[in-house]
């Protein structure tokens, strides 16, 4: 499976994003699609993840409310809606796939099967 995200760039505070990940190699009714961010000096976080076999969605506390994950299976193509950007979400946005268990997903970084190459998101005015 290869995955190509897209969608970065530069916004001011209070802006918005979408953010795209386009899977090849497999639909995505067999796996379920993270998103992950790495802001400079930082670790990699977890951030939102979907699984389109059952529809259930994950976003982790600090952007909920603000980011939207979602999937068009048609596309192949996973995305992220994110809405009133603050420049704490500055960093670089990974999407990553694991393998669909019969139930959801989840944003352990250390059980993805597949990464893709990161999107730079800038957040300044």
């Amino acid at each position: 499976v290869q995955l190509q995200a897209s969608g970065g760039g530069l916004v001011q505070p209070g802006g918005s994003l979408r953010l795209s990940c386009t899977a090849s190699g497999s639909t995505l009714d067999r796996y379920a699609i993270a998103w992950f961010r790495q802001a400079p000096g930082k670790g990699r976080e977890g951030v939102s993840c979907i699984s389109s076999a059952d529809g259930i969605t994950y976003h982790t506390d600090s952007v909920k409310g603000r980011f939207t994950i979602s999937s068009d299976n048609a596309e192949n193509t996973v995305y992220l809606q994110m809405n009133s950007l603050k420049p704490e979400d500055t960093a670089v946005y990974y999407c990553a796939a694991h393998r669909y268990g019969g139930w959801g997903c989840h944003v352990m970084a250390n059980r993805m099967d597949y990464w893709g190459k990161g999107t730079l998101v800038t957040v300044s005015s």
